[in-house]
């Protein structure tokens, strides 16, 4: 069931990056038990629990963290557990009464994950923000979008998911090795700043050694290039080429029929850019995107067509890796990285807030009559 089945995880239930890095933990297998507050906000973006993909994975439990009842009923499952993911300000937790000072003087061999977007500390820490805030100050922004054009934010893939969600999950797997070996839990910082700015760190390798332009869209994989760039066909939609390499740049320019054009090579040349761009746009809005595919799919000149989430999910080649799956009548991406021995093949449908209350507090120990007063109390709720 997944290289981390047997791990038990409690996720105090946030927004954005916090749920996906409690998927991408559940998606390996690991028991991830999502704590609810009984009436929460989300993002106010009404949308059906079929569809909250990223609440994949795991039970809702709906608690009043406000009450002493529920705050002790949590924390006795914070006893159990081997990892908490908590997603807000700094301090909040602490507030509380289950941050992590009280919970690893409990449990020694603890993980606590902590994932914010400016970090526990530090002047912004407790400034609120957002994907596109965090990638701003890192760097990341303003190295992303056309020439002359403003900054272009990349969806919220860096901040929340790239430098959050997935850096926050791998510092957690992390921690959790060195807790087996050592017997010692520990906390972990994640902030969206610093995992956007980790990124970032080839391209502040190549501006620091003098090959990067502070220019939007000047440089070789920002659209600067004409050999690494999306061009429009004839049909209104586009395609990409990325043919860094001379034997990859040759072929697409022999595929293209412009191998005879001397102004073509070289391609490291700069101050050919400007005219090597125009030919690749002249010629590329010869022909349709799917004839262009017919004509370069399969070589090897580093070329793919841009497609909409619906196409991608009916590509010939994702289909057979099966990078897009159906799951509970849903089709999404499936769980990643794939493992040769320890296959997840069974994912929990997002579940509806505090769908599954009474039955986690029953397997994480809670008796029967404690969980009937919990909810005769309205401290817990369970959804029908």
């Amino acid at each position: 069931m997944g290289p981390l089945a047997g791990l038990k995880i409690v996720e105090l239930a946030g927004i954005g990056a916090g749920p996906h890095c409690a998927m991408m933990l559940a998606d390996m297998g690991a028991e991830v038990v999502r704590v609810d507050r009984p009436a929460s906000s989300g993002l106010g973006v009404p949308i059906d629990p079929k569809f909250d993909l990223i609440l994949r994975g795991r039970r809702s439990l709906a608690i009043d963290l406000k009450n002493e009842a529920g705050r002790d009923t949590v924390l006795h499952m914070i006893d159990q557990a081997d990892a908490v993911i908590e997603s807000f300000r700094p301090g909040v937790v602490e507030r509380m009464g289950i941050g992590p000072d009280i919970s690893l003087k409990r449990n020694p061999k603890l993980v606590y994950g902590r994932l914010t977007g400016w970090g526990q500390d530090g002047p912004y820490a407790q400034m609120a923000g957002h994907d596109i805030n965090y990638i701003a100050l890192s760097g990341v922004l303003h190295a992303i979008g056309s020439r002359g054009g403003p900054p272009v934010p990349p969806l919220n893939l860096v901040g929340d998911f790239g430098g959050g969600a997935v850096y926050c999950a791998f510092g957690i797997v992390s921690a959790l090795l060195h807790a087996q070996r050592t017997g010692q839990g520990q906390v972990v910082d994640a902030a969206m700043v610093d995992g956007a700015a980790a990124l970032l760190t080839m391209v502040v390798g190549f501006e620091r050694g003098g090959i990067w332009s502070a220019e939007r869209g000047d440089n070789i994989v920002d659209g600067g290039a004409p050999y690494y760039a999306a061009y429009a066909t004839s049909d209104g939609k586009f395609v990409t080429i990325g043919a860094m390499e001379h034997k990859f740049y040759d072929l697409l320019l022999l595929k293209l029929g412009l191998a005879e054009d001397a102004q073509m090579r070289p391609h490291t040349d700069r101050s050919r850019w400007d005219y090597q761009r125009r030919r690749f746009a002249a010629c590329f809005q010869m022909r349709s995107r799917d004839e262009w595919c017919t004509l370069l799919e399969g070589t090897d000149t580093c070329f793919a067509p841009v497609l909409t989430i619906q196409e991608a999910s009916t590509h010939p080649h994702l289909k057979a890796r099966q990078t897009y799956v159906d799951l509970n009548g849903v089709n999404q991406p499936a769980p990643n990285p794939r493992f040769s021995a320890t296959k997840h093949t069974h994912v929990v449908p997002p579940a509806a807030l505090g769908q599954h209350s009474c039955e986690v507090l029953a397997d994480w120990g809670i008796p029967p009559e404690t969980i009937d007063k919990l909810c005769n109390s309205n401290i817990v709720f369970q959804s029908h």
